[in-house]
């Protein structure tokens, strides 16, 4: 990473909780669609959707990762997020604070939307495979 200034790192990091903000809110989005794709059965769709989604997540992870760095240099290996809100003037701390925690309910919101479609799937598949090759049990002597 080339060098640059106190200011211009914290810029990046408040820039990058907005645009993972805006990216989590399509994903949520994406994710919903997903989920009715999924009670459809629509192979088709579900395939778009997954097109759709790794380009976000791919960002976002990226952006986590920048955080990171940033959030490292400027304070050290074991800082947190919070010790960048501390060091802002107050009204910037506050609206970095709300969008953090705004963000951090918007990934808890995407990880359990994700945990619902990957369980419809998973039933959905184990239905199908019960269908398709019948049950284990099903002809074994008594």
């Amino acid at each position: 990473m080339s060098r640059i200034t106190r200011d211009q790192a914290v810029s990046r990091l408040l820039d990058g909780i907005q645009d993972d903000l805006q990216a989590c809110g399509a994903v949520h989005e994406l994710l919903e669609r997903q989920f009715q794709a999924a009670l459809r059965h629509d192979g088709a769709e579900l395939a778009t959707l997954a097109a759709e989604l790794m380009p976000q997540l791919d960002a976002m992870e990226a952006r986590r990762t920048q955080r990171v760095q940033l959030v490292r240099a400027l304070f050290g290996l074991d800082a947190t997020m919070d010790q960048l809100f501390a060091s802002l003037a107050a009204p910037q701390r506050h609206a970095a604070g709300a969008a953090w925690a705004q963000l951090e309910r918007l990934v808890r919101d995407c990880k359990a939307a994700t945990a619902r479609n990957g369980n419809l799937m998973a039933d959905q598949y184990s239905v199908m495979q019960r269908l398709l090759h019948g049950e284990d049990h099903t002809y074994a002597p008594r």
